[in-house]
């Protein structure tokens, strides 16, 4: 319950070179549109450090530093490249992108867009 408290929860929806954050405990949303690519021909995320800088970015902005507020628990949805679904190594990049980016944990989703209620409950699960 403490952690609860004091926790955010951040979902996260990644575009082709795009990224749409939402504060699910504050509301905030913020969207990120690169300026260079990480999105490629073949992969939502293809350029990972590029990505993740712009993310690092996003997060900052995204998530209330308090007293004794920890690392953020993000649900992150790819919106777009997911036909016949994640392949394990599509998925790790997503955790890994996210993790890297200042998550405490990372729940990855693929499925229909979620409502902040369905964002938290994926976020317990994690």
């Amino acid at each position: 319950m403490f952690s609860k408290i004091f926790s955010n929860t951040v979902y996260i929806r990644v575009h082709p070179n795009k990224f749409e954050l939402k504060n699910i405990n504050t509301g905030k949303t913020l969207v990120l549109s690169a300026i260079q690519s990480f999105t490629t021909k073949r992969q939502l995320i293809g350029e990972f450090t590029t990505a993740e800088e712009l993310l690092k970015k996003g997060m900052k902005q995204s998530v209330e530093r308090r007293f004794l507020s920890g690392k953020p628990v993000v649900v992150i949805q790819p919106m777009s490249m997911i036909e016949g679904g994640l392949s394990q190594v599509e998925e790790r990049v997503l955790q890994e992108l996210a993790v890297g980016s200042g998550a405490r944990k990372v729940k990855v989703w693929v499925g229909h867009e979620l409502s902040d209620n369905e964002v938290l409950q994926r976020a317990e699960s994690v």
